[in-house]
């Protein structure tokens, strides 16, 4: 009843009526665009470019000046393979000339977001009240495919605010996530001994959905499995805000009894892709964003990005540090949207071997998720010829799980690579409240 009413009356009065936002028009125009052919799709999604990019040259300083230097105009781009060949636009690059990223006239007019990463070197980026609308509708569009409708009862497991907020602006914010149904649950307070609580506030709410961060939804799935602890039982659960491997969303679904899905994004743009109720990958927004797989020809490409309505701060394939791999199948929902397969997580922390091998960090959840007894681990790489491996385990562990762990990366990664294997009783979380399960700590390589 209450998720119709916010539907139907609350929410466009907030959105439309009070922010003057355009928020629910562009909402069903993408509800209707999903479902064009791909060639549609594509021919929409080049349109949208063709005019950013003109915009780009004729009003953003730093598009005037590397393209001069490049020989190239906006004419001379005619396809996206004319599009691919464009420089790839780093963090460096970005902070090294952020004022010249700003299109003339829209000085003082942008939002602004930051983005800190595990380098420690914040960027911050700014976009137009269009984009910030059209993000905010593509988000609804992809949580609505896992059951996670806008008025729906959803308990987040998020990460909370830094330092202490003013008692007006908490006040103001409890007001908001009540009216949206939703209840925030601060991830970076969680502890071992402190799960049972996060166990009791989804009882005492009864969600219909949950989404949540996926290194903290496993620990305290992990948790519930432990003590056969039931709690209860949401539609639905979404992992977000880090790459959501298969066995953990299997240990989701044990623990919730619902399915588990997938999402994919980045402060910069938010939504990327995300999985439909078929679960066959996850959808691209290719109707918002130009979505490429930089050097993806062999399996897992670098993420590049281009928002197609943020003409305030274009960033024209920005590398945003993750890699991921295409989908090949087309999903049975008959949406026109490509797939990803899946996100394989950080560019930075793939592995690198001493003979020059890549390995994505999709390899060691892979792995790993069959032994017996492991509950959590982290992969860590400081010398090209040595990893450090920290395991959480049961009782089941033995010195046959050890022994395979060590023969199925020297499998991969070569017999004269190191491998520290450490018993722990904790991984911490990040910062951020994410649990990296590879992590690079190797300088980035001499292009």
């Amino acid at each position: 009843m209450y998720e119709q009413l916010f539907r139907r009356v609350l929410f466009p009065a907030y959105e439309s009526g009070l922010r003057r936002r355009r928020t629910l028009a562009h909402l069903a125009a993408y509800e209707r665009d999903q479902w064009l052919a791909p060639e549609q799709l594509r021919a929409l999604q080049w349109q949208r470019l063709q005019r950013l990019l003109q915009h780009c040259g004729q009003n953003v300083p730093y598009y005037r000046r590397r393209w001069r230097e490049l020989g190239v105009t906006a004419a001379d781009i005619r396809s996206l393979d004319d599009y691919a060949r464009l420089p790839v636009l780093t963090k460096p690059e970005i902070r090294a000339h952020v004022e010249e990223f700003k299109a003339d006239g829209w000085h003082g007019r942008l939002l602004y977001k930051a983005t800190g990463g595990s380098t420690g070197e914040p960027l911050r980026f700014g976009y137009t009240r269009e984009s910030n609308d059209r993000r905010t509708a593509v988000m609804w569009r992809g949580y609505g495919w896992a059951g996670a409708r806008m008025g729906r009862r959803t308990l987040f497991l998020w990460g909370g605010a830094v330092g202490e907020p003013h008692p007006l602006k908490q006040f103001k914010e409890r007001l908001y996530h009540a009216a949206f149904g939703r209840r925030m649950l601060n991830s970076f307070h969680m502890a071992d001994a402190n799960l049972g609580q996060y166990a009791d506030a989804i009882d005492a709410y009864r969600p219909e959905v949950i989404v949540g961060y996926v290194g903290p939804l496993v620990r305290l799935a992990q948790w519930l499995l432990d003590t056969g602890r039931r709690v209860a039982r949401p539609v639905s659960v979404l992992g977000a805000a880090e790459a959501l491997h298969g066995f953990q969303r299997e240990l989701i679904e044990r623990a919730f009894g619902c399915p588990a899905y997938n999402t994919y994004g980045c402060r910069e743009v938010m939504l990327i892709a995300s999985e439909c109720e078929h679960r066959h990958g996850l959808h691209v927004n290719a109707d918002h964003l130009a979505v490429e797989l930089h050097g993806a020809q062999t399996g897992a490409g670098e993420v590049l990005l281009t928002d197609l309505s943020n003409y305030g701060m274009p960033l024209l394939r920005y590398a945003n540090g993750d890699m991921a791999t295409a989908g090949v199948d087309a999903c049975p929902c008959g949406r026109g949207l490509p797939l990803l397969s899946r996100v394989d997580g950080r560019v930075l922390d793939a592995i690198r071997t001493p003979e020059g091998h890549l390995l994505p960090g999709e390899f060691f959840p892979h792995m790993l998720k069959d032994v017996p007894g492991l509950k959590r681990f982290q992969l860590v790489q400081r010398q090209l010829d040595r990893l450090e491996l920290s395991l959480v385990c049961g009782e089941a562990f033995d010195e046959a799980s050890l022994a395979y762990i060590r023969r199925e990366v020297a499998k991969v990664v070569g017999e004269h690579v190191g491998l520290d294997c450490r018993i722990v009783d904790d991984i911490p979380l990040t910062p951020s409240g994410k649990l990296r399960v590879t992590v690079s700590a190797l300088a980035a390589p001499v292009a």
